[in-house]
């Protein structure tokens, strides 16, 4: 199968990881998602994974070399910010630790999935006539 098609795959499960609850406060009845955080200063982190992703994608389906290139590049930030949300939105705050959610490590593995992916996507390479010359 074509890896271009599964970073795609990835991508959007990442986006849709984003509406769902990531973790739940039950001392508070707080809920947190990636698009809704109220009762809390998390503000909106899954915001910040659809900026990156749609980056992504724009990326990966120009299929040039310097576009793969920016796409690795978008889907190393995205796993950065991934591991930031799992380790800021599930810490334990004042001795109430929330209760995490599947949606949380979806976003955080689909992260993962997203670099592997485009790491295997064979990119299109033109050889110039210069560099064979100077090879030979």
């Amino acid at each position: 199968m074509n890896m271009r098609w599964l970073a795609i795959g990835a991508a959007l499960l990442l986006l849709s990881a984003c509406f769902f609850p990531w973790v739940i406060i039950e001392n508070k009845n707080i809920v947190v998602s990636g698009i809704s955080a109220e009762g809390t200063s998390f503000g909106k982190p899954g915001y910040m994974h659809f900026v990156l992703a749609g980056l992504y994608l724009m990326f990966i389906l120009l299929n040039k070399s310097w576009s793969h290139k920016a796409a690795i590049f978008f889907a190393g930030f995205n796993i950065a910010w991934s591991i930031r949300n799992f380790i800021i939105i599930s810490a334990c705050h004042g001795g109430e630790c929330p209760v995490k959610q599947v949606a949380l490590y979806v976003a955080l593995l689909s992260s993962v999935l997203m670099l592997l992916f485009s790491l295997l996507i064979k990119v299109p390479f033109k050889a110039t006539e210069d560099f064979i010359t100077n090879e030979q």
